[in-house]
Formats: C-alpha cells, sequence, structure tokens
C-alpha cells in the first residue's frame, strides 16, 4: 500500500544502522565507537528533518554573554547558520540559532539518562537574546513547557542503540523529573528496538511535542518486528517543522572587541 511506503523504507533504514551500530563495536577506542554511533544518528536526522533546519554533529553551543555549554552529541540548528569557529569537525554555534539537542546513548543507563537530561536542561536554560528585531511587524511567540516565548526553545531529546527495561527506564525519567521544573524536561526518549517515551497532555489526552505541567509519561513499545524510525521521522518533522527565528545579530557576540578607530569624517555636502 503507498500509506506504508515510508514504513517499509524505514524498517530497511533501522536494520542498516543495527548492522552499522555492531560494526562499530569493534573500535578499540571508545571515542572513536561514540563518534561513530553519533554519525549514524546524525545521518538518520539529515535524512527526515525539515528543509530548513540541518543536523550538525560535535557542537559546543555558546551565547553573547559568554556562557558555554558541554559537548553535544547532535545539534539541530538553523539551516544558514555559520559555526563561530570550525577546527577539525569541532564546532561552535550560537545559541540562537539552534532549536535542539540529541544526546546519542550507546547503552542508557540511569547515570547515562541523567547526564543526558542534565545537558538539556542546561542548554535549555542557556539565554536566546542577540537577535535583530524587525519593527513594524507581528511579534511571533512560540508555547511551549507551559509558557510563552519569544522564541523558539530548545528541544532535547534522548536516542539510545540500547537500554535496560523501557519501564525502569520511565520510572528513573520521572526520577529525575521530580526535582526538576517542567521547562527543563527533554521532550522524548528513544531506544532501537524497543520503543519511546514521550509525553501525554493531561487536558488534551494526546502526545505532545513538548511537556506541559501536568502532563503524563507514556511508554511507547515498537509494534512487533518495526523499530522506532518511523515514528521518530514523525516525531521529528512535528517537532521542528514549527522551528524558527529572528534575524540574528552577531554585534553582542563581538564584545568589547576593538573594532576600528574613526580618523576622519566628511560631511554631507
Amino acid at each position: 500500500m503507498p500509506q506504508e511506503k515510508l514504513g517499509i523504507i524505514l524498517s530497511s533504514v533501522a536494520k542498516r544502522m543495527r548492522a552499522d551500530f555492531e560494526q562499530s563495536r569493534v573500535f578499540n577506542h571508545n571515542g572513536e565507537a561514540g563518534t561513530s554511533r553519533e554519525v549514524l544518528v546524525r545521518n538518520f536526522l539529515s535524512s527526515y528533518l525539515p528543509a530548513h533546519v540541518r543536523a550538525v554533529h560535535n557542537v559546543e553551543i555558546i551565547t553573547s554573554s559568554g556562557s558555554v555549554s558541554s559537548q553535544c552529541d547532535v545539534a539541530i540548528v538553523d539551516k544558514e547558520t555559520l559555526p563561530l569557529t570550525s577546527l577539525e569537525g569541532y564546532q561552535v554555534i550560537p545559541n540562537e540559532c539552534t532549536y535542539g539537542i540529541v544526546e546519542v546513548k550507546t547503552n542508557l543507563t540511569r547515570a547515562e539518562l541523567f547526564n543526558a537530561c542534565d545537558k538539556i536542561s542546561k542548554v535549555r536554560k542557556m539565554e536566546k537574546t542577540a537577535y535583530r528585531r524587525i519593527p513594524n511587524t507581528i511579534e511571533r511567540t512560540t508555547v511551549a513547557y507551559g509558557n510563552m516565548y519569544d522564541h523558539f526553545p530548545t528541544s532535547g531529546i534522548v536516542v539510545a542503540f540500547n537500554s535496560g527495561n523501557l519501564e525502569t527506564l520511565g520510572n528513573h525519567l520521572m526520577e529525575w523529573c521530580s526535582t526538576h521544573q517542567v521547562h527543563e524536561w527533554p521532550d522524548s526518549v528513544w531506544v532501537l528496538g524497543k520503543g519511546n517515551l514521550q509525553w501525554q497532555g493531561k487536558a488534551s489526552g494526546l502526545l505532545e511535542r513538548t511537556p506541559s505541567p501536568g502532563a503524563s509519561l507514556v511508554q511507547i513499545d515498537s509494534w512487533e518486528d518495526d523499530d522506532i524510525l518511523l515514528p521518530l521521522a514523525l516525531h521529528l518533522n512535528i517537532h521542528f517543522s514549527e522551528a524558527w527565528m529572528h534575524p540574528l545579530n552577531l554585534v553582542p557576540y563581538a564584545g568589547s572587541a576593538r573594532l576600528g578607530t574613526i580618523s576622519r569624517e566628511w560631511p554631507a555636502p
């Protein structure tokens, strides 16, 4: 059936990702193995993200006031974003241009889940202020995490190649969330071959793009032999098709750097 074609395609993609993951086990150096798995996820994201965003690997996010994130496995950024620096594949990206981060885990234990959630929390709380506001236009806003923002708040997603029992993983996530505010919570957690954890709205009873106050965490098991990639692709489309940003203002990032000295002035004729 035509409507099943995407599912068939992504099922084959999932098998290839699993095979590539198994191949990455031969690396002796843990860093090399981890990097290869992050690239696998980035390549998948690049294929199924909306056209106005792109996935970049090995990223540090910075604000105009000088706050810096820890290293992010994969960042979802505006397609027109140019890194402030790019050395040997390592990129520094302005926070204003960052729509989301994806933390990639080989085996999602409680400790690894907490580590991913801590990274997402830190990045989401970083300021986004260096924009050029366009006068005489209708101010755009985004509603997420029970708040209204004058920008697109940074999303946080966790993708793992393996984990323990999904129910246990859900218990660990709720444990972390119980000591943090809603605007710090991850948007979803995905485990290849098992399923995912998403938020269900209290009032709507529907799955929501972001958690909101009173939302319930739901466990969604993969359907029989299918994998997570079809629902993940749809989730990414819903999540980032709404991504937007004001024009970036790089001047605040220059700080107090001297740009030159006016040595002469010609008055208007």
